[in-house]
């Protein structure tokens, strides 16, 4: 076995795919598998749209970040650790709020169905929270670019269980039945982290009578966003954070609407885009990893940002020959491949820009700037399938790439001009 290859078998390394895996599975269940069962329950295109919106909690996860950050979680932080304490905290109610979302009738009562997927979210993004935190905190910096890999590795396959997964479920048994077992499946999570250990950097849980709240304040909110303004052009950072993936979130929550109307069929997604696509994607992840600690983060950012966005393009040929499952196929392959590699990049990038001591408050304003692009920016995207048609749709989708492209050319030439030595007289 190869070093490179090896570094991955570590008990610290499978514990983060696993915990990626947990972070993975919900995604879906509130966004394109959402989506497809929205389509079959007859729902509006624009309100179709409209239901990327209840992802809001992703966006909005940095406001309650610093709680799960600094402060114990009753009882179980004193019997687990702050970092799995909270992780178990977290999952419980995950599982209950998929639970609860199996329970919904969106042919009868559309609203009451995004107000449990927006709770579904919300228990997600806070999961999240803690995931990013204990990752960081377990792994040593030169394990980040590994850890990267195998915490988007994990996260992908809980997506395969909440795409292809819940396609195959729904086609006998039907959406309620499927998201019933897709909570089932929330023991992965609770599993892994009673198995796993807890960071050193966390082991210490104070009680909360001993935090004075203006000191708990200071250190746990607002130190940690001034020690991030303190990055080179972090204002630059935040922009290109959120404008980044808007093309890919613009596409995601119509893609599974899209090929429905163009007549594949639940076990064809299942099979070409969820199953099969899933091989690029991991392949792209591992490469991603590799090229990002051999070439840096940045250069592959452009670089693949700009491939995947032409691969984009693919699906508008698509819209005009229609379900035609080889064209399905290598669109699928080359736009995950591309994704992989970028997604990989993407979250390395993330994370040095994290200080150590502030990774949960920092690291969920980075990644809930990212799914700003996923939620709000993305809503109006029914309305644009409305009006211009599915081919022009995936060109615009495509054109979106532009912005994040433009801030990334940027930031590296400042990187550069910081980075050159001062000129001498």
């Amino acid at each position: 076995m190869k070093p490179g290859l090896r570094s991955y078998f570590t008990r610290p390394l499978f514990t983060v795919l696993f915990l990626g895996f947990s972070s993975g599975l919900p995604l879906l269940l509130v966004w394109s598998t959402l989506t497809a069962w929205l389509h079959d329950a007859s729902i509006d295109i624009r309100t179709i749209g409209l239901f990327a919106a209840v992802r809001t909690p992703y966006s909005l996860k940095f406001l309650w970040a610093p709680l799960l950050d600094s402060l114990p979680v009753p009882v179980l932080s004193k019997r687990f650790g702050r970092r799995r304490g909270w992780l178990l905290a977290t999952q419980a109610l995950l599982i209950a709020a998929i639970a609860l979302l199996a329970c919904a009738r969106p042919d009868i009562n559309p609203g009451l169905t995004a107000l449990a997927a927006m709770l579904v979210a919300f228990m997600a993004a806070s999961q999240d929270i803690v995931v990013d935190a204990y990752r960081i905190e377990v792994l040593a910096p030169e394990e980040q670019g590994e850890g990267a890999a195998m915490a988007q590795l994990g996260y992908r396959l809980g997506m395969l269980m909440a795409g292809a997964g819940a396609f195959y479920i729904a086609t006998p048994l039907g959406w309620q039945a499927t998201y019933f077992i897709m909570a089932g499946m929330g023991g992965v999570g609770i599993l892994t982290t009673l198995l796993a250990r807890e960071p050193e950097a966390s082991k210490a849980v104070s009680e909360p009578q001993a935090f004075a709240f203006a000191a708990w304040l200071r250190a746990s909110v607002i130190e940690p966003f001034i020690d991030f303004t303190r990055h080179d052009s972090w204002w630059l950072i935040l922009v290109f954070v959120v404008v980044y993936k808007l093309s890919d979130a613009f596409m995601g929550g119509m893609t599974n609407p899209f090929f429905l109307d163009i007549g594949f069929s639940k076990i064809t997604i299942a099979n070409i885009v969820k199953l099969c696509g899933v091989v690029p994607t991991f392949a792209g992840i591992f490469i991603g990893g590799a090229l990002t600690a051999r070439f840096g983060a940045i250069r592959i950012l452009f670089i693949v940002g700009f491939l995947h966005a032409l691969t984009n393009l693919l699906f508008v040929l698509q819209a005009h020959v229609g379900a035609n499952s080889a064209l399905l196929a290598a669109s699928i392959f080359a736009e995950n491949l591309s994704g992989g590699i970028s997604a990989a990049a993407f979250v390395a990038y993330l994370s040095t820009l994290c200080n150590v001591h502030y990774t949960g408050t920092q690291y969920a304003l980075l990644s809930s700037l990212a799914a700003v692009g996923t939620t709000w920016l993305s809503t109006p995207a029914g309305y644009v399938v409305k009006y211009l048609g599915w081919e022009w749709f995936f060109a615009f989708a495509a054109f979106l790439a532009i912005p994040g492209l433009g801030l990334l050319y940027l930031l590296e030439k400042r990187l550069r001009a910081t980075s050159l030595p001062a000129a001498t007289t």
